[in-house]
């Protein structure tokens, strides 16, 4: 009863090592003209609403 639990592991190892695929890592893309809007747009407004905060915060 201890003979097929290691023999199954190593069976296990031996398959997914040998199947198994060399990682190629995505390349990133550059950023379009839109992206880059979007993000500039989302980046002014989350500025201008940490100011109101900021600003209803000090006032009181």
């Amino acid at each position: 009863m201890r003979f097929p639990f290691p023999f199954a592991g190593m069976i296990c190892l031996s398959a997914t090592t040998s199947i198994a695929q060399e990682f190629d890592p995505p390349i990133p893309q550059a950023q379009s003209a839109t992206a880059e809007f979007w993000f500039a747009l989302g980046s002014v407004a989350l500025i201008a609403a940490l100011a109101l905060v900021h600003w209803l915060v000090a006032r009181s």
